[in-house]
């Protein structure tokens, strides 16, 4: 009988590892998708800063 309790909890811990590896991956890829999101728009508001600026920014006088 205690074998079939032992093979019950191995079970168990093996779903558990499983589904926090899964949790993981969902996590590591929204994080992934977060920060590219954030890069695109951080590269927006440059471009559109440049262009509001004006080409003579760059020509400026140091």
């Amino acid at each position: 009988m205690p074998e079939i309790h032992d093979k019950a909890v191995e079970n168990s811990a093996d779903e558990a590892a499983l589904q926090t590896e899964r949790y993981r991956a969902r996590q590591r890829r929204r994080s992934i998708a977060i920060a590219l999101g954030l890069a695109i728009l951080v590269a927006i508001f440059y471009a559109l800063t440049i262009v509001k600026l004006g080409p003579a920014v760059f020509q400026r006088d140091l």
